[in-house]
């Protein structure tokens, strides 16, 4: 079935108003949730949202909680979450980093005690959109094992990285440390899909593009192998130290489940050096380059991060976001 982007954002709110947020924050989650997968990122959207709604109830996330500073120093500062809803306390963050960066040229936001963010690249089209260089990452529970390991010791820590462009069409990288997120996999299991790579280990120790087997194992594939695992090591340690809140190891030491996160939110505003056309430029000639490869199919085309995702949410807007007929049930039934 497809849902209409405004139905999609009202049953996500109704739902979130009977859960106890304010008026404004539900409708802002609501709208973060409802664009996600609008932008074609249904593992991060609607396909999450009820075990979002099961977090809630546990007690994960703190519907009345708002972060609260804790110190700053020049164009850095310190945040505490409070637990507070994950994708509202990354608005947040992001926000922060920006209007810092307005006025400094650089805003970084370290942002302990939150929760999942749902899709890192909405933070980067965020600072985008403000006309922001912007970065961010997150660590996870642990749900990968470092290269050469078997145990899940280390997270799949999502790193955003996004460049504005005056047209609106930005370039967002969004990738997580394993080959595929969690979310994806899950995404592609309910398609009845397999990967179109090896993705993870199956039950045997063989490397698999079978989704199920993957979830049974827990053991993804980090990108580049031991590059991917390394990037995430060292990503969740920078998050640690300027947030001072949780690395994965004591996520998985002393949470349930996966809350209590760390992020670092970066803004940098080019405007403080370019004119926008002379930013726009380089990135133009840069895309340009790239595009004009020769594909290794002939009628593939060659896409730059983020690309994918503005058709996709011009698509969805006409059509009606798609969605699982047994989610969408479910989330009715909430």
């Amino acid at each position: 079935m497809r849902i209409k982007f405004d139905d999609m954002i009202n049953e996500f709110k109704r739902i979130l108003l009977k859960k106890g947020f304010s008026e404004e924050d539900a409708y802002t989650s609501s709208k973060i949730f409802a664009e996600n997968s609008l932008d074609g990122v249904y593992s991060h959207g609607v396909n999450r949202f009820p075990r979002v709604i099961a977090y809630i109830d546990k007690g994960y996330i703190d519907v009345k909680a708002k972060p609260e500073k804790v110190e700053a120093f020049g164009s850095l500062e310190r945040w505490n979450g409070n637990r507070g809803m994950g994708n509202l306390n990354a608005k947040f963050g992001m926000d922060r980093a920006i209007k810092i960066a307005k006025k400094s040229g650089v805003g970084i936001v370290a942002l302990g005690n939150t929760n999942h963010w749902m899709r890192g690249g909405t933070y980067g089209w965020q600072a985008a959109d403000a006309g922001c260089i912007g970065i961010c990452w997150t660590n996870t529970m642990p749900n990968m094992p470092a290269w050469g390991a078997k145990d899940r010791k280390i997270g799949n820590n999502p790193l955003v990285m996004s460049i504005p462009r005056s047209n609106g069409e930005h370039v967002v990288l969004d990738t997580a440390m394993s080959q595929f997120s969690y979310g994806k996999i899950e995404e592609y299991k309910l398609r009845g899909k397999r990967l179109p790579v090896v993705g993870g280990y199956d039950t045997k120790g063989e490397v698999t593009r079978e989704p199920a087997e993957i979830e049974k194992t827990w053991r993804v594939l980090p990108i580049g192998f031991w590059k991917g695992s390394g990037i995430s090591i060292a990503l969740d340690i920078i998050a640690t130290v300027l947030s001072s809140g949780y690395s994965t190891a004591d996520i998985g030491k002393k949470c349930d489940d996966e809350y209590a996160l760390s992020q670092v939110f970066i803004a940098i505003d080019p405007s403080k050096f370019n004119a926008p056309e002379m930013t726009d430029s380089m990135v133009d000639n840069t895309l340009k380059y790239i595009k004009n490869s020769q594909p290794v199919e002939e009628e593939r085309e060659i896409l730059y991060p983020g690309e994918r995702v503005i058709a996709t949410r011009k698509e969805n807007m006409e059509k009606g976001i798609p969605v699982e007929d047994s989610i969408w049930e479910r989330i009715e039934s909430m």
